[in-house]
């Protein structure tokens, strides 16, 4: 039996490239976050009391996108690296997975 390790290259570099997007399309929620929440403080402001406790829940959401949103793309960074080490037959461990 051997000892040897062997990624399916194309597939996980994939999965990075999937995570890449989810981080991306994060990102542009957070955006729409942000319009919305300027949109609302500044109906908010002409005396829309209900548009008030919405701005408040949006800027408490937000930070948990803009997290995960930076989280997948640390992932994809990580996992990029490691291919291109394990690619090198790098095993120093200056890598998160390999």
């Amino acid at each position: 039996m051997s000892n040897e390790i062997y990624i399916d290259l194309p597939a996980v570099r994939n999965i990075a490239k999937n995570l890449q997007a989810i981080s991306e399309a994060l990102n542009k929620i957070v955006k729409g976050i942000e319009l919305a929440i300027a949109t609302l403080k500044g109906v908010a402001f002409m005396g829309k009391v209900g548009g008030i406790a919405f701005v408040l829940f949006l800027e408490a959401i937000k930070p948990t996108f803009e997290k995960s949103a930076a989280d997948c793309a640390q992932l994809s960074s990580d996992v990029n690296t490691s291919l291109d080490a394990y690619e090198r037959n790098d095993q120093v461990g200056a890598t998160r997975f390999y």
